[in-house]
């Protein structure tokens, strides 16, 4: 069930909403100040959080800065503030919504679905595109390589073939296996290539190439990615 948090002051409003959107089927708890409002968002498993711009100790901009690039949850603002400057200040702030008082709790309630699922459709998004085993995390959408929090720099086939060898763990291929999948038929080299390029990996990738832990030969047969 996914939680909201509500940081208005108004308790009239507050319940209103809370009432609403637990009889949608989310779990609501409401503070009424903002320093209240930011500890428990602080504390963590929020899932999105309904903020009244205008709430005291601090106001909704003081903590929408204090929240700052740590935010990973959506925040929508509720304001009586109908001016466009307001808005903008919001949204700028690092707000994903703006809503003007008074509204319906229809509208909260569909904007509210509509965060939830673009933020749980871009984190399935940033997990699906990072592949970590034991210290090694390769970003596919960014190219980066990490060892131990350390980002080494790959070549870009040096890069495909470690992504295609973590990608498919603990099974063994062969040089030309590799080559044809990394490659592909049409390139200029050969499958010795695949050699070359599996060392220079290990040189950036091993504490000891000599004794590699991650890509290891199997003699006879290929290279096997240990998972």
């Amino acid at each position: 069930m996914k939680k909201i948090l509500i940081i208005e002051d108004d308790e009239s409003i507050a319940e209103i909403e809370k009432d609403y959107l637990e009889m949608s089927g989310y779990a609501v708890e409401v503070c009424y100040d903002g320093e209240r409002g930011l500890a428990r968002y602080n504390d963590g498993g929020i899932d999105l959080v309904i903020l009244d711009i205008m709430i005291p100790k601090p106001d909704g901009f003081e903590i929408l800065g204090k929240i700052g690039e740590s935010k990973k949850i959506p925040v929508i603002i509720i304001s009586a503030k109908d001016e466009e400057v307001a808005k903008i200040k919001g949204l700028n702030s690092g707000a994903d919504d703006y809503i003007t008082k008074p509204f319906g709790m229809g509208e909260l309630l569909v904007r509210v679905k509509s965060h939830l699922k673009t933020y749980e459709k871009l984190s399935a998004s940033q997990k699906s595109s990072v592949i970590t085993v034991r210290g090694i995390s390769v970003n596919e959408a960014e190219r980066r390589v990490y060892v131990d929090c350390e980002e080494i720099m790959l070549k870009q086939k040096e890069f495909d073939l470690l992504l295609f060898l973590m990608k498919n763990p603990n099974r063994v291929y062969s040089k030309e296996d590799l080559f044809e999948r990394v490659w592909g038929f049409d390139a200029l080299s050969d499958a010795s290539t695949v050699t070359v390029h599996i060392a220079r990996i290990r040189e950036k990738i091993e504490k000891n190439p000599a004794r590699p832990e991650y890509i290891t030969t199997v003699w006879g047969a290929g290279y096997r990615f240990e998972k």
